[in-house]
């Protein structure tokens, strides 16, 4: 009996001894517990996955990025972080270079949010997945008239805003674009001809 109640004594001690140690190490406790196949009981709050979607944004780290903001979306949908998270689901997707996809939800927010005050920046980046999608001159040219079009749109709505002297910049080039097409095509022709 008394070897008994001191291996029992011992074990305690050990335990004690291991449960001050995660104390003083802080977070390491959760790690500890995690390995061995304890999870948190409550899920991620909106914040949480809104502060880990920007952590992620700002690192460049796109993919993992969209997916925190895609969850926060669906498991929080009238959030007062889900505007934030629609707006960088669709700017996540345009640095990953998903340009029809952000197109979509560039587009999707501007006609859910037509007064909200980020409209000018989705003007700008929806005329920014044409204009990124302009390829070489010797192919479709339907990207940079879209561009064309979405940069004098905004132009129109928004004289004034920050993105005024790079619309128009971007316009002067994508013209440039088409005008080195339609040289092209008549060279062409010209030499087959």
């Amino acid at each position: 009996m008394q070897i008994l109640f001191f291996k029992n004594k011992q074990c305690y001690i050990i335990l004690l001894a291991l449960l001050l140690t995660l104390s003083l190490a802080g977070c390491g406790k959760e790690k500890f517990f995690s390995s061995l196949g304890f999870r948190a009981s409550s899920p991620d709050t909106a914040e949480g996955l809104a502060l880990k979607g920007l952590d992620y944004y700002s690192h460049g780290k796109y993919e993992k990025a969209k997916r925190s903001f895609e969850t926060l979306l669906n498991q929080y949908p009238f959030s007062e972080y889900s505007l934030l998270a629609e707006l960088k689901t669709a700017d996540s997707n345009f640095y990953l270079e998903n340009y029809e996809e952000a197109l979509l939800q560039y587009k999707d927010f501007e006609e859910r949010h037509p007064t909200n005050e980020a409209i000018p920046y989705v003007m700008f980046q929806l005329a920014m997945c044409y204009y990124r999608q302009i390829d070489k001159i010797d192919r479709d040219t339907s990207a940079a008239t879209n561009a064309i079009y979405a940069f004098s749109k905004l132009l129109r709505a928004f004289p004034n805003s920050v993105y005024k002297d790079e619309a128009q910049t971007r316009i002067k080039a994508a013209r440039n674009f088409l005008a080195n097409h339609e040289y092209y095509v008549a060279s062409f022709y010209e030499r087959t001809y």
